[in-house]
């Protein structure tokens, strides 16, 4: 497991894959649909993810989380893979990109990698996000069901930070951790708010 992101760049090297184009999205899309039973506490452990113990805003981060609402909630994931937003009362906005099926996160990806603050895709690469950007552009809509309120309280584990060159392989693996609810009923409800 600890090489998973390698194991899985490599495969795409070797395919002659161009990293962060609609080629390569589709391509890790199918990688890694047939992934199953992965340990998300050894995903978090694996190199090249960093353990921090704060989020930062514009990075891709995946971490543990117990929703304050979990009885009452439709539904909620238990381990998020979000892109900070900001600030907010008691935490932090994070865009949750499990909220979308496959081929939509991979259309939102798309434009979310053309607003980062340089074309480098290294570890000074993050993505320049706000609620209003967000709101305004219609290639962002996206967005709409992925847009949570996270409390720090309710985070239970420390912040595994994806660094840019994995952010592709990190948003198409199966992490997604659904409480009261599968994916197929979270996905139409999110292809409804959309």
């Amino acid at each position: 497991m600890s090489n998973l992101f390698q194991k899985i760049g490599y495969e795409a090297f070797r395919a002659g894959i161009n990293p962060r184009t609609a080629q390569s999205r589709d391509w890790f899309q199918k990688r890694v649909a047939g992934l199953r039973n992965l340990n998300r506490l050894e995903l978090m452990k694996s190199e090249p993810l960093e353990l921090k113990n704060r989020q930062l805003v514009g990075s891709m981060n995946m971490f543990f989380y117990d929703a304050k609402h979990k009885d009452t909630l439709p539904y909620y994931d238990k381990f998020p893979l979000a892109i900070i937003v900001g600030p907010a009362p008691g935490g932090f906005y994070g865009l949750n990109l499990h909220y979308l099926p496959a081929v939509l996160r991979a259309k939102f990806l798309d434009a979310l990698l053309n607003i980062t603050n340089n074309k480098s895709f290294d570890e000074t690469t993050k993505f320049e996000l706000s609620y209003k950007m967000l709101n305004a552009s219609s290639k962002m809509r996206y967005f709409k069901p992925c847009y949570k309120h996270y409390l720090l309280s309710n985070v239970k584990s420390r912040f595994a930070r994806v660094p840019a060159p994995e952010w592709e392989i990190a948003t198409f693996l199966p992490t997604a951790d659904w409480q009261n609810a599968s994916g197929n009923k979270v996905y139409k409800d999110s292809r409804k708010m959309i």
